[in-house]
């Protein structure tokens, strides 16, 4: 399978990393280009024990990319979305930038013949799914994709065993043709 992640924070470097792992071909896309340099270098920015080597291990057989170029996303079947969601003191979202990304992935696959899976991994407010398909729609709206929900739990320190072995998995979408 062909996997984007859009995201290169905790959540989607182990998401992407950990996918890569069990063999998919997968595209990490940040706006960060220290960050993708860095990880291009074979470091990792964060903390997790294990990560390292499954990410140059990923890298030696080919099957993980980082890039700044949000073109790279056209082939993925799945695209993750796992970008920042910070909250203000008084505990609102700022969904600046998963709204901003849904817009750079919008562009990207406008012209896209295959069915897209758009996965929010970001933490996110009820409703946040349908704004998302709302701007991808306005951009592409030729193009056959679903939105899907899917909080992710890892903990730091741990991220790498809860990908694994997680204690609970959530997904939710409206559409039948994603199920």
């Amino acid at each position: 399978m062909r996997i984007a992640v859009i995201g290169t924070g905790y959540v989607g470097l182990v998401v992407g990393s950990m996918f890569a792992k069990v063999g998919n071909s997968v595209v990490c896309v940040d706006k960060d280009e220290n960050k993708i340099n860095i990880l291009n270098r074979g470091e990792i920015p964060i903390y997790e024990p294990g990560l390292k080597q499954i990410v140059l291990d990923a890298r030696d057989e080919g099957l993980i990319e980082f890039t700044t170029d949000i073109n790279k996303i056209k082939p993925a079947n799945v695209i993750f979305l796992a970008v920042g969601t910070p909250s203000s003191d008084s505990g609102e979202f700022n969904l600046d930038f998963i709204k901003a990304a849904a817009k750079e992935v919008a562009l990207a696959i406008k012209d896209s013949e295959d069915f897209k899976v758009i996965v929010v991994k970001s933490t996110v407010p009820p409703g946040t799914s349908e704004t998302i398909k709302s701007i991808i729609r306005g951009i592409a709206d030729r193009v056959d994709f679903a939105v899907v929900s899917n909080p992710e739990f890892l903990k730091e320190g741990k991220a790498v065993d809860d990908f694994e072995s997680p204690d609970r998995i959530v997904i939710g979408t409206d559409s039948e043709k994603a199920k």
